[in-house]
């Protein structure tokens, strides 16, 4: 049988039945980060899940490698983005992708909240945080050293 199609309403970045939870419970190199998971869970015709995140003000993501891509569309407030050795800055309506073995990591410093949807392959290898080696080797730029939250 197959799924209905279906209609999910917002109020203020929330979504009616759609739990916020905690960015992740494995590691402890984020900060003021939540996840809510809007399709793609229950969905098994979905090859993919759409995810919305948010950081809070002073907040920041995990700085990340993984062979996956996804792509990114910047929703609410400003920040910061760590793709390897550039830092963009990041408002409303910008689109982001994150290619294959990238390390990346977004920031919430612009003193709003920043708001993103993620979309991501369901079926996708997990995440790894960067060895210090690792991130001698790829990063040289001082302004993203300095940025950088492990």
């Amino acid at each position: 049988m197959k799924s209905k199609s279906k209609v999910i309403k917002s109020d203020g970045f929330k979504w009616k039945g759609v739990e916020r939870k905690d960015y992740k419970t494995d590691t402890q190199n984020f900060k003021d980060i939540q996840r809510n998971s809007l399709l793609g869970d229950d969905i098994p015709e979905l090859n993919f899940q759409t995810r919305y995140f948010e950081i809070q003000p002073g907040g920041y993501s995990s700085l990340e490698i993984h062979h996956h891509p996804h792509s990114v569309v910047i929703i609410r407030g400003e920040g910061t983005l760590i793709l390897e050795n550039n830092i963009h800055e990041l408002e409303v309506q910008d689109v982001i992708y994150i290619a294959p073995n990238t390390i990346h990591q977004f920031h919430a410093d612009k003193s709003k909240p920043l708001g993103f949807i993620c979309v991501v392959d369901r079926y996708r290898d997990r995440p790894v945080i960067p060895d210090d080696e690792t991130i001698r080797q790829r990063i040289t730029s001082p302004d993203v050293l300095k940025k950088i939250q492990k």
